[in-house]
């Protein structure tokens, strides 16, 4: 969450804005929006330096303007029929190569990472004309260098069944669970319940309420077995942010380890 880095748009330079996103609030929703671009291909921009280079800096140009539609039909009230560009979405933004970034990455498609993600509205008249600079940073200095929406654990479920549940309890007990982690076996003509995938299970405790049941089921967390669940922002596949983040945590301690080494022992 906090210390593995990406590219998001730092300075957004204002040319020509008329539509009613005052330059502030276009500059923030455009500095959420996340980049399709691997931040290990780059560096960090020095402070104070203004200008950017190929090695820190990728530069985006948004610039688009609505008119009127005139093969519209005059009773259209639809504003789709009516105007052109009067929607501006993140595919809008172009990728402007800075020094030689062309030789440097021939191959790169730098983009945001969804086409359709909404900017601002437009009416006939009305256009925006900037320019972006991404830079590289860490989620520490601002969650739009964040790379994963949501990032978390948990100890894996053990669910016991004290005894067999059979016909009726075992329907009931299959509803008190999250789908597919009870599952009901036809045995000699009576249904039988069995945990199928415990794994699934959100620990809701629904099975508590029903008194023929409270007693016949344990539940439990194995303690040694941590469940990890890393949902990506999608500039970064989620197995590789992983592994930047352990690179992270082992350069820590390896930082840790020298220091401790610096201390004289008495």
């Amino acid at each position: 969450l906090p210390e593995v880095p990406t590219m998001a748009v730092e300075k957004v330079f204002v040319y020509n804005n008329t539509s009613i996103v005052q330059d502030e609030i276009l500059a923030h929703r455009l500095g959420l929006i996340p980049i399709k671009a691997d931040p290990r291909l780059f560096e960090y921009r020095n402070q104070g330096d203004e200008e950017g280079t190929e090695i820190d800096t990728l530069q985006f140009q948004l610039k688009i303007k609505c008119s009127r539609n005139p093969q519209a039909a005059k009773e259209s009230s639809d504003p789709n029929e009516l105007y052109f560009n009067h929607k501006v979405y993140s595919k809008h933004m172009t990728w402007v190569p800075l020094g030689n970034q062309t030789d440097l990455f021939p191959d790169a498609d730098f983009r945001p990472v969804h086409d359709d993600i909404l900017i601002a509205l437009l009416r006939p008249g009305q256009e925006i004309d900037v320019l972006m600079h991404c830079v590289k940073g860490i989620g520490k200095d601002h969650a739009k260098f964040s790379p994963v929406a949501t990032a978390s654990y948990r100890l894996l479920p053990d669910i016991t069944l004290l005894q067999p549940i059979e016909d009726e309890a075992a329907e009931t007990l299959q509803k008190c669970f999250s789908p597919g982690v009870i599952e009901i076996q036809n045995i000699k003509g009576k249904k039988v319940a069995r945990v199928a995938n415990a794994r699934l299970d959100t620990f809701s405790r629904e099975v508590f309420r029903h008194e023929g049941l409270k007693n016949l089921v344990r539940l439990a967390r194995v303690r040694n077995h941590y469940i990890f669940s890393v949902e990506s922002t999608g500039i970064l596949p989620p197995d590789v942010l992983v592994s930047e983040a352990i690179k992270i945590l082992m350069g820590k301690c390896q930082r840790f380890l020298n220091e401790l080494d610096l201390v004289p022992m008495e």
